[in-house]
């Protein structure tokens, strides 16, 4: 899909490159797209021990969120080391910098003292990868979502959406968003939420990448506008 640059009473309306549909019409068609190409660099993090079984029952627990109800997520599909953690993370990057590590899977929010948090993704297919460095240019909660035009030649069904689905449970796009911007240009890249756990270690998208929702409320959250973002490159 491709998000238009355009913002209503906390939903925006696309048309993004995120190829992802509605559930009902098989979520896994439909997922994001590409753009950017500056140079970016970042170092692994390292761990050793994973969150216990309570603190994994706390974060990817349900949400009472305004909108609508999140439930809770089912992440015994999800390898462990996919799951929200407090890393080591050498980074000369300001705190709250997000870096996006395609090759292994992995969002970093920069926490500061040699710390990040690290959250499992989904990526871009082969031939939709991309790196470079962007920065949040805006954020969305329960967006409207719009197919682009050349999707709904590949996908008839989905042209009843043709003028928005409306932000929801069952919107591709999920309960938070963090569009990335370029020198004042949107670049199609989004950070999205899934509900999909099986989805987290793929690559599914045209580009963009996909947290479970409750590690996209975490560092929805915690990001401001302006926020650096840095894609690694594959």
């Amino acid at each position: 899909m491709t998000i238009r640059d355009s913002i209503a009473a906390g939903s925006v309306s696309t048309d993004d490159r995120c190829d992802r549909g509605p559930q009902g019409l098989s979520r896994r068609l439909f997922v994001l797209g590409p753009v950017l190409g500056l140079g970016a660099t970042g170092l692994a993090g390292c761990v050793t021990d994973g969150p216990s079984e309570a603190e994994v029952l706390r974060m990817y627990g349900p949400v009472a969120d305004r909108k609508f109800p999140i439930p809770a997520a089912d992440v015994t599909s999800v390898d462990r080391k996919y799951y929200r953690r407090k890393v080591e993370y050498a980074s000369k990057e300001a705190p709250g910098t997000i870096i996006v590590d395609p090759s292994n899977y992995f969002v970093y929010r920069i926490e500061g003292d040699g710390v990040a948090t690290r959250y499992g993704a989904n990526v871009g297919r082969q031939g939709f990868l991309w790196n470079g460095e962007a920065y949040v240019g805006r954020k969305g909660e329960w967006p409207t979502w719009t197919p682009p035009r050349e999707m709904i030649q590949r996908q008839p069904e989905v042209a009843k959406y043709a003028r928005g689905m409306p932000g929801g449970p069952e919107n591709p796009l999920g309960a938070r968003t963090l569009y990335l911007y370029q020198k004042g240009v949107y670049t199609l890249y989004t950070l999205y939420s899934t509900s999909d756990p099986e989805t987290i270690g793929t690559n599914l998208t045209s580009g963009c990448t996909g947290l479970l929702t409750q590690d996209m409320i975490d560092l929805y959250d915690r990001t401001e506008i302006n926020t650096k973002v840095i894609v690694l490159p594959a």
